[in-house]
């Protein structure tokens, strides 16, 4: 049975909780360098490991910041709200989101893309028009769940979008192996397409609010209470692999099939063995309102 669009009220009734309420209506340049300064993490949209160097860079509400080696924070970006983020390759990250307090340009930036590691931001496509809240980026293609419009979007370049299934969302993943599977969270479980977002069965547990897909045989997802989810055959079932500490989750990635980042209300936490045990990398400061 296709999975059509709710309204997102029905759906914050349950993940909302999950996500920042990002409503700025000043407007910010696409592009801002800012020198690059320590700074306190508050609420996170996003986590990515840069496979040029392996160091690990988290999107917030105040910009793009790379953590240290201490476990101290740096920011790279200028201070917009990223509230989409994925790694596409070395240096090259994707993102969207809306402008500095301060700034100028698009309430919603459209599909944002950084060449020097977040450093700088330029606006690609759709500037003004969607605001996308997940992005994924596999098959040489870039998936997008476009909040401002409740739908899926995809691009081969980046320029052109297919607009896909409206659907009641929070995140997505896609298979590594099989563009066309795309799985979705939603408030009755994690909904499934085999068609490239087309449409979408409806959902069946567990509720996630954030789920990333990185091996074959490896699907995690987080529930609202930190709970941490695996799934080996392509979200079908899932099984609780562990428990992410600090609470509330603020996002998800699989970097392989044992190696996962989260972020919870609490700080951003690293687990080598599948989500058995979690080290904290950062710790994110407490932010009332966001």
């Amino acid at each position: 049975m296709p999975l059509h669009r709710r309204p997102a009220a029905t759906v914050s009734v349950l993940l909302a909780a999950t996500l920042a309420a990002c409503t700025g209506s000043s407007e910010a340049p696409a592009s801002t360098e800012s020198s690059a300064s320590t700074a306190a993490v508050s609420h996170i949209h996003g986590l990515g490991l840069d496979p040029a160097d392996n160091r690990l860079y988290v999107a917030t509400h105040e910009g793009v910041v790379q953590v240290l080696d201490d476990g101290s924070a740096r920011r790279v970006s200028d201070t917009a709200d990223y509230m989409a983020f994925t790694v596409a390759g070395a240096h090259t990250f994707l993102g969207s989101g809306h402008p500095a307090d301060d700034g100028a340009g698009h309430a919603d930036r459209g599909l944002l893309r950084s060449t020097d590691a977040g450093r700088t931001w330029k606006t690609v496509s759709l500037g003004g028009e969607a605001d996308f809240h997940a992005l994924e980026y596999a098959h040489g293609t870039v998936y997008g769940y476009d909040s401002t419009h409740g739908l899926l979007r995809v691009s081969g370049d980046g320029l052109e979008w297919d607009d896909r299934a409206e659907l009641a969302a929070l995140d997505i993943a896609v298979s590594p192996d099989d563009p066309d599977l795309v799985l979705a969270t939603t408030e009755r479980g994690v909904a499934r397409s085999t068609d490239g977002g087309r449409t979408f069965a409806q959902g069946a547990r567990p509720v996630l609010a954030f789920v990333s897909w990185a091996a074959s045989d490896a699907v995690y997802g987080i529930g609202l209470d930190g709970g941490l989810y695996l799934s080996t055959d392509a979200g079908s079932n899932w099984k609780q692999a562990g428990t992410v500490p600090g609470g509330r989750p603020q996002a998800l990635t699989a970097v392989d099939a044992e190696h996962v980042l989260a972020a919870t209300q609490d700080g951003v936490y690293a687990s080598r063995d599948g989500g058995t045990t979690f080290t904290e990398r950062l710790p994110v400061a407490s932010a009332p309102g966001h």
